[in-house]
């Protein structure tokens, strides 16, 4: 179930994320004109939807608390995981292209997320040089992240991808003010797998592995990284 909480509106000013999602060394009046733009919260309960395929496009989303993941559904109804969000971070770029969302937004657990009309955002962009550089580097981000999945698809082993997922999430946690050793996974290793394009059944043995090497120590979710090094040096 999705709702929309309009009354209880999000100062940027006074947010904790606002370092992550929104442009640094704002003038107070700058935040002032960053704060309208917020329009409401969502929250979405998890395994419900903020947007799906064929939705027609209007606002990008900051996921202000929770997980999400973003997913492709073929017409023979094979998944493919495309994407997983985390606090900060931004959602819906998919619709610019054709006004509609190309793919679904899924919460892995109860969220929340900043509503931000696009509209809106693109008027601000044009008279607000900050946050027009700020959207072009979140743009950016993307087609990186793209491009980091294309090279693990293409040329890494199993044992590598995982590496190079675990490590991602960390170095990502981390900057939101987590532990740099230990991580919750709020994804399945079925949509691990999904996203990393290895069977379940690979993904249960490279972690397995990985605990018998005593890179990492597994507790059905719950990771710990014993050897950062030999998991980077892995993930490279």
């Amino acid at each position: 179930m999705t709702t929309l909480s309009s009354s209880v509106k999000l100062a940027c000013s006074g947010c904790n994320l606002r370092e992550l999602c929104m442009p640094l060394g704002l003038a107070s009046d700058e935040l002032s004109q960053l704060d309208s733009l917020v329009s409401g919260r969502r929250r979405v309960a998890r395994g419900s939807s903020l947007f799906k395929v064929g939705d027609p496009f209007h606002a990008l989303y900051v996921v202000r608390r929770g997980f999400f993941k973003t997913e492709l559904i073929t017409p023979d109804g094979r998944c493919q995981v495309t994407g997983f969000q985390m606090m900060g971070e931004m959602m819906g770029l998919d619709g610019i292209v054709e006004d509609e969302h190309r793919c679904d937004a899924v919460a892995l657990e109860d969220s929340e997320v900043c509503v931000l009309p696009y509209e809106q955002m693109e008027d601000l962009s044009h008279q607000f040089e900050p946050f027009a550089r700020h959207l072009r580097r979140v743009m950016s981000r993307e087609i990186v992240r793209d491009q980091n999945v294309m090279l693990l698809l293409g040329i890494m082993r199993a044992d590598e991808r995982v590496a190079a997922f675990l490590q991602n999430l960390i170095e990502r946690l981390h900057a939101r003010g987590f532990s740099q050793h230990e991580l919750i996974l709020r994804m399945t290793r079925r949509e691990i797998g999904s996203y990393l394009g290895i069977k379940l059944e690979t993904v249960s043995r490279v972690f397995s592995r990985l605990a018998e090497e005593g890179v990492v120590q597994v507790n059905q979710r719950h990771i710990v990284i014993l050897n950062p090094a030999a998991l980077e040096a892995l993930a490279s």
